[in-house]
């Protein structure tokens, strides 16, 4: 899975600021909305119905928000660098300093596993973490997440 193709450097944000995991999926949606032409509302109830069911929180400092949303035609996403992080009660009790907002159509449940096993993937491999932690722009960001020569 190539997810140079689902997120784009246009859609990677660094030093955002959000005081509470609600306040977070609030932002997220609106930049979401913003990037992909949805309806805001329309995001923020998908993203918050799907994190009642549990945390989105995966550990090591991430969280992947991530909803079915009528209409989308093929997964997207973005990458958010929290300026403070956000409790989004991980399940490894690991405040959260990234996300990945991952947004595909109600038949598209395939794609994001996919999608989700690959961003997993990366964030495993060695170095990738230490470097994110060391960029200082959304550009940076993406060079070093999407890079394949950091081990």
């Amino acid at each position: 899975m190539d997810l140079s193709t689902i997120i784009l450097p246009e859609h990677v944000f660094v030093g955002v600021s959000a005081p509470t995991k609600w306040r977070a999926l609030q932002m997220l949606s609106s930049k979401a909305a913003n990037c992909f032409g949805l309806d805001e509302a329309l995001v923020l109830r998908a993203l918050e119905t799907r994190e009642r069911l549990g945390t989105t929180g995966i550990g090591n400092g991430v969280a992947v928000p991530h909803a079915a949303i009528s209409g989308m035609t093929r997964p997207r996403g973005l990458m958010v660098h929290f300026s403070h992080a956000v409790d989004f009660e991980a399940i490894d009790d690991v405040p959260t300093e990234w996300a990945f907002v991952l947004l595909f159509g109600e038949g598209g449940r395939g794609d994001y596993l996919n999608v989700l096993a690959a961003i997993a993937r990366r964030l495993r491999t060695e170095g990738v973490l230490t470097a994110m932690r060391q960029t200082k722009s959304a550009d940076e960001l993406y060079s070093v997440f999407m890079s394949d020569t950091i081990r």
